[in-house]
């Protein structure tokens, strides 16, 4: 049987100026305005005389919400300009050439500006309760690679270790929620540990005068195993743990540890166990001090290239933490989750494309997905009580509604599709977001 609901005839006109597209950016929008984003923005960061100087706290927050709502290039924020979407934004819209101009008038000390914006917004959001307060605390390190097409990129020519161009920037993240806690943009031909200890050091200030009191450690693979990372750890009274890069010294101790001291791992593969011992690493410096080694060996699979060579397949880190080796064993492997974080920045905003030839305009739109993934992580924590819910799944569910605005006895209503399965979550965080005290 034929419908008689065709869709040849149903007509389209773009003439909707009171439509709202993405309405739901009302919440992240609450919660950024809450947190005094526009204002912070505007006292910290000074462009001097460039042409892109004028109200940096409305680009930013253009450049944000365009990001939540799934936009990738500086274009994609012209959508945000269509119908009464800046309504829900509370901030004036910005075209995407001012915004291109604004990110290319950026210098390098105006990208390290932004860092203080982001260190005192994570502060107010911390305080706002997205914080770890009393409680112990995981700082997980990492670096990942923002891949690049062509010649005409600063800092993005030169190949990446793994023979890519593109960028190289760090990352420090938190473990359990995901929010990054700081990031800085490198060249693509910079090794792992570049900067990392000088980062790390920045990154342990940050989030202790945001309001992290509890036991920090910070995590990290073996392309972070330096002795100026574990140094930074160490004056600061942060625990680490730490992949080590297996060289013949180390492979010497993992085969000198004794059959009977291997303890099978309950809740891993068939065929794996963790050890311990006693290493000392970095002994070419006077701080040098032994440390314990746990490692975990694992079968290879039968008939694969591994099997051919070798009984196990060997996984060893150091650490200075206290505690049970299978439960540090099985804490250090989660430090595989900051890889989930990574890919919400790449594909849950916008950081898998750099889209300027200026390494310090990279830098900026670095610094703008990470507050916009931020936003999003804080909107879960604060708004619904959730630790972890991916960007995407707040754009599917939450932040891309349709909406429709009409004004009533000097009320303006925001209308919301009747039936949406997530409507109670979104009026919960709403009310949350709004209950925020402003802080200065």
């Amino acid at each position: 049987m034929r419908s008689s609901h065709s869709l040849k005839r149903l007509g389209v006109a773009f003439d909707g100026t009171g439509l709202v597209a993405d309405a739901g950016l009302l919440l992240p929008a609450t919660l950024a305005q809450q947190l005094g984003l526009r204002e912070l923005v505007d006292e910290v960061i000074d462009l001097g005389d460039t042409a892109g100087r004028a109200n940096p706290g409305d680009k930013i927050a253009t450049l944000v919400a365009s990001a939540l709502a799934g936009g990738d290039c500086i274009d994609d924020a012209d959508a945000l300009r269509a119908g009464s979407t800046a309504a829900v934004l509370g901030h004036p819209v910005k075209a995407p050439s001012t915004l291109g101009t604004f990110l290319r008038s950026f210098r390098w000390g105006h990208v390290r500006q932004f860092d203080e914006v982001s260190r005192r917004l994570l502060e107010r959001a911390w305080k706002a309760g997205a914080g770890p307060g009393e409680a112990p605390f995981t700082i997980d390190l990492d670096s990942t690679i923002c891949e690049t097409y062509g010649l005409a990129k600063e800092g993005g020519t030169g190949f990446t270790y793994n023979h890519v161009r593109g960028y190289h920037p760090l990352l420090a993240v938190a473990a359990g929620t995901g929010e990054v806690l700081a990031a800085r943009l490198r060249g693509g031909n910079a090794s792992t540990t570049r900067g990392a200890g000088h980062f790390l050091t920045e990154t342990i200030g940050r989030v202790r005068r945001a309001g992290a009191n509890g036991e920090l450690t910070v995590r990290a693979d073996s392309g972070f195993y330096a002795h100026a990372v574990v140094a930074a750890a160490r004056k600061r009274g942060v625990r680490f743990s730490i992949t080590i890069r297996q060289h013949r010294s180390v492979r010497r101790v993992i085969e000198a540890i004794p059959d009977d001291a291997w303890t099978p791992i309950p809740y891993w593969l068939q065929g794996a166990d963790v050890a311990e011992t006693v290493y000392t690493p970095f002994t070419d410096y006077p701080d040098a001090k032994p440390v314990r080694l746990i490692v975990r060996r694992v079968r290879p699979t039968p008939g694969s290239q591994l099997a051919l060579f070798a009984l196990y397949d060997y996984h060893a880190f150091i650490t200075d933490r206290e505690g049970e080796t299978l439960e540090l064993e099985a804490d250090h492997r989660r430090h595989a989750e900051i890889e989930n974080a990574i890919r919400d920045l790449k594909y849950g905003v916008g950081l898998n494309h750099l889209p300027s030839g200026k390494f310090a305009a990279n830098g900026a739109w670095l610094a703008v997905q990470v507050l916009a993934h931020n936003l999003a992580r804080w909107t879960a924590r604060i708004g619904l009580g959730e630790r972890i819910v991916t960007t995407k799944t707040l754009r599917r569910r939450l932040f891309s509604l349709s909406g429709r605005l009409t004004r009533s006895a000097r009320r303006t209503t925001l209308h919301l599709p009747a039936h949406w399965p997530w409507a109670t979550s979104f009026l919960t965080a709403l009310a949350r977001l709004q209950e925020i005290q402003l802080l200065s």
